[in-house]
């Protein structure tokens, strides 16, 4: 982006609010609002995104940065009565990302910058107290050397570990000022050697180079691979939030610690959090230090925690949400460094929701966006057996719910290899860090020996709705020998473990699973509202009905039996959006196929035809008795018939054996003929949908004949069946207007031979891009349009969906093409456009047209709020995923209301 001139790029902390999130950041936005609240936050300014954006883009920082940061930074110095790097009493700041969606550890922080070879004895001096002074120096070069100068961590770590050894300890408050300071020569050694250059001791360049890694960090793998599976945009930003320094690190009276208003494992209010006494805030953070629970500390420090409680409910009143707060206390004073709206597991989600509701915080309109159908289909995943037998390897925090199986392994280079081959893995590590984001992303669950709910990976894995069990202390995790040893039991890698997010129970082998609550819900086997029910299940049953008051699309399912159907109506389907009738013709019915297929006269091809009747007609009485009284699509037969047949290889081998034996089969040899002759390079576009109507007399007359006799029947038994009758793959009016003229001809039959008057409806379905460009023609002869977005993604795009998904999609969501595949959420640019292109084509010729959505792309949530905005009627989707369609059609129609209203 160009420079403006006028731009405005740093702002004080006393400048900003959280509205300001897209220029300031999150971080930035709030620590202002903090700021404004009258809360105790630490003197600072923000660099906004747009010095971020033309920095990216110019590969230098804008020209007014400069002067604008020693501005503030000026003032930040007058304001904390001290300078910058100043030898005797120097004013040190931490400079840290904070775009504007939280990516927890993904972005770079570097603290007490301002310290030298000469103003870490000033620091030592002001606080009285050697040891701290030295070890923020050597915990300055570190993350410096690392963050900034991509010196390798682990040369750092070995260094600790060897300083630690020597002594004969083993934690890092256990050096002394001596050993800190032999610890912080060795440092700058590593960081000479292995930066090519000596650590710098000028203040100003230490800040100027740490802003500037803060920058680079927005475009590292890790984070550009986090912003991938959050679907954050890549073009946002980092703001970096320049923060004068306080200490946690200076005694027993003072400590860094994170805070939840309320757990955001389960949602439930009490006292949620870590606290470490004697340490800076990356230890909590980063799970090297095992922390304790943050009531512990009204016994640590009783004024700091009364305190924290009445700021905690400040925030929470005041955001009206969750909060998610890091602070640090230094010698008794409260330090506020920073809230967001924490991020919390689909349980807590929508407990908070009706909890904020019952306090008056918030209306049921915000309630429904507050969750989600994404942590909907959580809620919906299997849960470990209680009843099972099991062998109870240990327990650590229930970080992330869900009951997660798979193999163990010890780095993230082998869960994702082992992923991709097929295998669940569970990722097993000591603490888990940003870069280990592949690896948590390829797993079924994460287990770590250290860290809490607030550590790296407890945070991650609720923002992914990954199960997550942290801190198990009684685990021996040797990655370097990558097994895990719990008292005389050893798992190697390749071992199955279970772990269960809910209760943090590690165990060894596969344990059972059992539906979830939830879908025992829908299932209607417990009852929301009743004295002994479930609270999740109460809170979800209070949501789904608000969705569904609100909401404009219905929902239909994808069903092609009655044991599906009735599924689908207890999941609160409202209709059949698709019945696929060529599922139908599979099991012992491929026989009568081949038979029609291999007919060689009219005679042969009326049998097998008449044969196949009363089959069809007995499927679509059980069908429509099950959805009675809702409308049921059914999509005549769509795949090629090539698909009925044998194999063609299998097949010629078979015949190729029999004829070298000299006992060949007669209807083998007819069989390989006819595949021969049905062969097709690419059948997808080939002969299938109407063009197998067109080409094969009394096809779709029979299936037509069987629909219409059977929603007869129903109706003479006193049903009220509702049928619509769906031809597939029509590129061009003409084709539907000879099959609905034959349609026609035999439905006025069957009325006249029953007595009975059909209200069965005609429509085609939309999966071609020339029917989408004529839709206004294909309209004059279609009651009803239902999207195929499986086949119109896999036309507009060119892409055969068996094989580009297992060939190249991979690639193309790591390079940053796809930021997920369109087969999972519609390309709103190219096949939503056809979308909306027929839509408007098609109610324009019938404005009483009738518009629906069959392909998967009808139970994704951002694709449903897609067909809200485009104004189809109805979205159809798999029974396991109605739910989500409700609710998501629900945030749809609240999100559009709110829209308006503003």
């Amino acid at each position: 982006m160009s420079e403006n001139k006028d731009q405005k790029f740093v702002y004080d902390f006393t400048e900003g609010n959280r509205d300001l999130k897209d220029l300031l950041g999150g971080k930035g936005a709030n620590l202002a609002e903090m700021t404004n609240l009258g809360l105790p936050v630490p003197p600072g300014f923000t660099i906004t995104t747009e010095a971020c954006k033309v920095y990216l883009e110019s590969g230098s920082a804008p020209a007014a940065l400069r002067d604008e940061v020693s501005a503030h930074l000026a003032a930040l110095e007058s304001k904390m009565g001290k300078k910058l790097g100043q030898s005797d009493d120097p004013l040190l700041v931490s400079v840290r990302s904070g775009a504007k969606f939280s990516m927890p550890g993904m972005m770079d922080t570097v603290l007490n910058i301002g310290l030298s070879d000469e103003s870490v004895t000033g620091l030592a001096s002001q606080a009285g107290d050697e040891r701290f002074a030295w070890d923020s120096y050597r915990r300055l070069i570190q993350m410096f050397g690392k963050t900034v100068l991509g010196v390798e961590g682990e040369l750092f770590e070995d260094a600790l570990d060897e300083a630690k050894a020597a002594k004969k300890v083993t934690v890092d408050t256990d050096l002394d000022a001596a050993d800190l300071k032999k610890l912080v020569k060795v440092f700058k050694k590593i960081v000479a050697k292995e930066a090519g250059r000596e650590f710098p001791q000028d203040a100003r360049e230490q800040m100027d180079l740490a802003v500037e890694a803060v920058f680079n960090s927005w475009n590292t793998d890790r984070a550009k691979l986090y912003r991938r599976q959050e679907r954050i945009p890549s073009d946002l930003g980092t703001a970096v939030n320049v923060c004068s320094m306080v200490f946690g690190n200076l005694g027993p009276d003072s400590g860094t610690g994170v805070a939840f208003t309320r757990d955001p494992a389960s949602g439930h209010a009490g006292v949620y959090g870590d606290y470490l006494q004697n340490a800076q805030g990356e230890d909590v953070v980063a799970g090297i230090r095992n922390t304790v629970p943050l009531a512990d500390l009204e016994t640590i420090d009783k004024a700091s925690y009364d305190q924290l409680m009445t700021i905690m409910t400040t925030l929470e009143t005041h955001y009206k949400d969750l909060c998610d707060i890091e602070f640090t206390i230094e010698r008794g004073q409260l330090w506020m460094l920073q809230t967001r709206v924490g991020k919390r597991t689909a349980g807590a989600a929508f407990r908070i929701a009706t909890q904020l509701v019952d306090q008056g915080l918030i209306d049921e309109a915000e309630a429904l966006q507050r969750v989600s159908g994404h942590q909907l289909a959580q809620l919906m995943f299997p849960r470990f057996d209680e009843g099972a037998k099991t062998t109870l390897l240990g327990r650590g925090i229930a970080a992330s719910p869900g009951a997660a199986v798979g193999k163990a392994v010890f780095d993230s280079y082998t869960a994702v290899k082992w992923s991709r081959s097929g295998e669940k893995v569970i990722l097993i590590r000591r603490e888990t860090n940003p870069d280990d984001l592949d690896g948590m992303i390829a797993s079924e669950g994460i287990l770590t020996s250290r860290g809490g709910k607030t550590s790296h990976a407890a945070v991650v894995a609720r923002g992914m709705g990954k199960t997550c069990v942290c801190g198990a202390e009684e685990l021996d995790v040797d990655t370097k020998r990558r097994r895990m040893t719990v008292g005389d039991t050893v798992i190697e890698e390749g071992d199955v473990v279970s772990i269960d997010g809910s209760t943090g129970k590690v165990y060894l082998g596969e344990v059972p699973v059992v539906p979830s609550p939830v879908v025992e819900y829908f299932e209607g086997r417990m009852h929301a509202g009743a004295d002994d029910a479930d609270e999740l299940v109460a809170a979800v049953h209070r949501i789904m009905a608000y969705a569904d008051r609100v909401r404009r699309l219905r929902v239909r399912a994808n069903a092609d039996n009655a044991e599906d159907a009735l599924r689908a109506r207890r999941f609160g389907a409202q209709g059949i959006g698709l019945c696929r009738t060529e599922h139908m013709f599979l099991g012992e019915r491929r026989e009568m196929v081949e038979r029609l297929i291999l007919a060689d006269t009219d005679g042969e091809r009326d049998e097998a035809l008449s044969a196949l009747l009363p089959l069809q007609k007995k499927d679509f009485i059980e069908l429509f008795e099950a959805m009675d009284g809702l409308p049921v699509t059914v999509r005549l037969l769509d795949p090629p018939l090539h698909e009925f047949l044998p194999d063609i290889t299998e097949l010629s081998v078979r015949v190729a054996l029999a004829e070298s034996r000299k006992d060949a089969n007669e209807n083998d040899l007819r069989l390989l003929q006819a595949v021969h002759k049905l062969h097709e390079q690419n059948p997808m576009l080939g002969l299938r949908g109407v063009r197998l109507g067109l080409v094969i007399p009394g096809l779709f007359a029979m299936q037509v004949r069987a629909i219409a006799e059977a929603a007869a029947e129903r109706k003479n038994a006193k049903g009220d069946p509702r049928v619509e009758i769906m031809i597939p793959l029509v590129g061009t009016v003409q084709e539907l207007e000879i099959v609905r003229e034959e349609a026609d001809a035999v439905i006025a039959e069957v009325e006249a031979a029953t007595g009975t008057t059909l209200k069965l409806s005609i429509g085609t379905m939309i999966e071609l891009p020339r029917a989408a460009l004529t839709a206004d023609q294909i309209a004059e002869a279609a009651q009803f349009f239902s999207f195929g977005t499986n086949d119109l993604t896999q036309t507009v795009w060119g892409f055969s969906r068996d094989d580009v998904e297992a060939s190249f999609f991979t690639a193309y969501l790591e390079k940053g093409i796809f930021g997920v595949s369109p087969f999972e959420t519609i390309d709103k640019d190219g096949v939503g456009s056809l979308v909306r292109h027929a839509a408007k084509l098609g109610r324009a010729t019938r404005p009483d047209l009738k518009l629906g959505v069959c392909g998967e792309h009808g139970g994704d949530p951002e694709s449903v709020h897609f067909f809200h905005e485009v104004g189809l009627d109805y979205v159809s989707c798999s029974p396991f995923r109605i739910p989500v369609a409700r609710l998501e059609a629900g945030r749809a129609a609240a999100e559009a209301k709110g829209s308006d209203s503003r």
